[in-house]
């Protein structure tokens, strides 16, 4: 199953709000529908997000030359509104990816933006492959074991991507490598996307697993329950900071303090190099709402302020190593995104 696809002239994707009590896929056919299935959360994961906003795109040009009924795209038109989604979520670098990626071909005409966006899906669940393979592999280097336990915060499965995930998805194929002990996930406050998302990839996977409370992570990890941290991530910048759902940053002191690797697992498309540290990145705060109640039901007293932030950033010098589909950086043996190049890897 796809988390999202293009199926006969429109997007479709399963509406992660609803899980995992109800697997449901949305069909979107309108932008304004897509925006809001992005900001509610519906779809989420920076490389699903990336996907998204290309797809996003074709729907657009698809409507745009529709609606003028003519041969001529108004190219004008299609990047209008491509602006108004590349902003639908500021802190996931992979949105704007998208979106930009994919009108490159806007010249070519609306069918060459749906090819592009096409294999825009097909490469991430490439690299997702690719990214299970290179991290299973280095956990078990930097564990030195042939099993292991691993951590895991917020939902980074194929929930989060087209297929199989990136951080998740190297506990995938640990536990297909006869390699994993246990996963243990948390529970990710406030909209629980460790307990009712990745739980529920893990329960179908078949793979053991004990979901903990977000606030006893730092402790057992000082207490040896795992032997190393998988985090997803939005955005990683030029030095190596990495924004990721908040709760990974006290992960990574805790993970320090632990002797444990702390690992992050992204597609390249994830790192901006436009972007020189984490101090640059725009944490988005997702307000009230989401902090004074769940499912529905308040939880806390009436009129009370929050602050929500849906990210953190944690520090390259915190981050033991940056896999990707094509490189691993051991930021914690001195390397740099700069130093382990794509340039210098294809010489």
């Amino acid at each position: 199953m796809r988390t999202i696809d293009w199926v006969n002239g429109a997007i479709e994707l399963i509406d992660q709000t609803l899980l995992p009590q109800r697997v449901e896929v949305h069909r979107v056919t309108e932008l304004p529908q897509l925006i809001d299935d992005i900001q509610r959360l519906a779809v989420r994961g920076a490389p699903a997000l990336g996907v998204a906003g290309a797809f996003g795109v074709a729907l657009i040009a698809a409507s745009v030359q529709a609606e003028h009924g003519d041969d001529e795209l108004d190219r004008d038109e299609v990047r209008r509104q491509a602006a108004i989604l590349r902003e639908a979520r500021p802190t996931a670098v992979n949105l704007s990816w998208g979106v930009d990626r994919a009108l490159t071909k806007l010249d070519a005409g609306a069918a060459a933006i749906l090819d592009e966006a096409v294999l825009i899906r097909d490469e991430d669940i490439a690299a997702c492959i690719s990214m299970g393979l290179r991290g299973a592999d280095l956990t078990r280097e930097l564990a030195a074991k042939d099993r292991v336990s691993v951590m895991t915060i917020c939902n980074t499965g194929s929930l989060a991507t087209v297929e199989r995930g990136t951080a998740l998805g190297v506990i995938e194929t640990l536990f297909e490598q006869g390699s994993l002990i246990e996963a243990l996930p948390l529970e990710t406050r406030p909209l629980l996307q460790g307990a009712r998302l990745t739980a529920w990839e893990l329960e179908r996977m078949q793979a053991p697993f004990r979901l903990l409370i977000d606030s006893a992570g730092p402790f057992l990890l000082s207490r040896g329950i795992a032997d190393a941290v998988f985090i997803g991530a939005d955005r990683i910048a030029a030095n190596g900071d990495t924004a990721n759902k908040v709760g990974s940053f006290s992960l990574a002191l805790a993970a320090q303090h632990a002797g444990v690797p702390f690992i992050v697992v992204a597609p390249e498309s994830t790192i901006d190099m436009r972007t020189a540290s984490g101090a640059d990145i725009e944490i988005e705060d997702r307000g009230v709402d989401e902090v004074v109640g769940f499912g529905g039901t308040r939880t806390a007293p009436a009129g009370i302020d929050a602050v929500n932030p849906a990210f953190d950033v944690t520090p390259h010098d915190l981050i033991t190593a940056i896999v990707t589909e094509r490189r691993v950086i051991l930021l914690s043996r001195g390397e740099t995104l700069e130093s382990v190049s794509l340039e210098s890897l294809r010489s």
